[in-house]
Parts: C-alpha cells; structure tokens; sequence
C-alpha cells in the first residue's frame, strides 16, 4: 500500500512540475511569472509584517 501511496504522489508532483514549467502561447511559464513577481510580493509581505507589529506593540502599550 506504501508503494502505491508513493507513485501517487510522485505522478502528482512530476505532472505539477510539467505543468508549472510548461510554456503557454505568449512562450513564458507560470514559473516565469512567479520568479518575475516574487520581489514584489517580499516587500508586500515586508509591509505588512511591519505594520501588523506595530499594532502589536501600540496594543500592548
């Protein structure tokens, strides 16, 4: 049963793998995409954290 479990989940991540790298009609990849918006989604995330600390601190003061 374990081996099946395993062959499962390694079909499902080399198909995901395909598909994440596959290129589509303009000739770029969703992990194209990705790499490409990840800096700005850091300094989203940078934002965020920063602000929600300090709610935290004026919540505590």
């Amino acid at each position: 049963m374990k081996i099946l479990k395993f062959a499962i989940v390694g079909a499902a991540v080399g198909f995901g793998i395909h598909l994440i790298t596959k290129k589509g009609a303009d000739g770029r990849s969703i992990l194209d995409d990705i790499t490409e918006k990840a800096p700005e989604w850091l300094d989203q995330a940078k934002k965020f954290a920063g602000e929600t600390l300090d709610q935290v601190k004026s919540y505590r003061s």
